[in-house]
């Protein structure tokens, strides 16, 4: 996928495209089936596929102390925006002055003059340009006049509900992972290095990675059954996952996420990792004793196994870095 991180500037983005235009945080199977739908429509009239996403998040720009904790880096999003076909992708620097410009002058400005575009989708509440005057409606009108074609991309629904990026960061919030994945299509992931720790895990029998995360959004603390791909080794391992504030044994309040891997023994400090979230164990305990803390630990990674024995690694459908 070609990207262009400053389409109004010194790139040069293809005209004549296809375009959805949306935050696109996370990716899910909302965003996915119009993403689709795009790349495949553009495959039948001959024209390239593109997807307009802002970069930072517009309310982080606005209203920094109301902005949410996304889902996804920019990076990730990229990626995940690949897998759908699109071949295309335009990073707009979102800044005071693009928030400042009506939609009207947005459409001729940049989706005629500076992108001709054949045709373009956007979600049915997604709004745009100075007031967030710009909807589907105006697309559709100035369409007409302008000589491009608009619609507002289906919603999806699960369990009767729409999906939406707010949707999904209310369930990773909640540490609902499971049902993350039902909206995202895929497992949810979080990119890290390893962190050099004190290797307290390892004097308690159960030597842990300490990962040092990317992400702005994770799951509520708990024990989570997970899987770590390490690219350095080409692998992806089993593994129980406690996101915390290390209780009983290491007395502080600092976040911690560190990750267990099953029968693994190396020397990874400092590599990079991709940690996917697969399932929740339990919620994060305090234990009144060392003791108690290792036989839980103990039915923590018993569980593990368990669920790995009904789902093997090499069955999952990972989204690999």
């Amino acid at each position: 996928m070609e990207v262009y991180r400053d389409p109004l500037g010194v790139d040069d983005p293809p005209r004549g495209a296809l375009l959805s235009i949306g935050n696109f945080d996370g990716v899910h199977i909302g965003h996915q089936t119009i993403l689709r739908h795009v790349a495949h429509r553009a495959s039948e009239v001959g024209a390239v596929s593109a997807a307009m996403t802002l970069d930072p998040h517009p309310v982080k720009l606005l209203r920094p102390r109301e902005a949410p904790k996304l889902v996804t880096t920019l990076e990730q999003r990229l990626q995940l925006i690949e897998r759908t076909g699109i071949s295309t992708c335009m990073v707009m620097p979102f800044t005071h002055r693009l928030a400042r410009m009506p939609a009207e002058d947005f459409v001729r400005q940049v989706l005629v003059d500076r992108l001709a575009v054949r045709e373009v989708y956007i979600g049915a509440n997604f709004r745009f340009g100075a007031d967030r005057g710009g909807d589907v409606d105006l697309l559709a009108r100035m369409g007409r006049e302008l000589g491009f074609e608009a619609a507002a991309a289906p919603t999806v629904e699960v369990g009767g509900e729409i999906v939406s990026s707010t949707r999904v960061r209310r369930a990773v919030a909640d540490g609902r992972v499971e049902d993350v994945s039902e909206l995202l299509g895929r497992f949810m992931y979080v990119d890290g290095s390893v962190l050099e720790g004190k290797r307290l895990g390892r004097k308690l029998g159960f030597p842990t990675l300490n990962v040092d995360w990317q992400n702005e959004l994770i799951p509520d603390r708990g024990v989570y059954i997970t899987a770590t791909h390490i690219p350095s080794f080409g692998r992806t391992f089993p593994s129980v996952t406690n996101l915390g504030v290390r209780p009983t044994v290491y007395e502080n309040s600092v976040a911690t996420m560190e990750s267990h891997l099953l029968d693994f023994s190396g020397d990874v400090y400092r590599e990079k990792v991709r940690l996917y979230f697969l399932s929740r164990v339990r919620e994060e305990e305090h234990f009144s004793s060392t003791t108690q803390l290792m036989a839980q630990i103990n039915r923590d990674v018993e569980t593990t196994r368990l669920w790995f024995l009904n789902h093997p690694v090499s069955s999952l459908d990972l989204v690999l870095p």
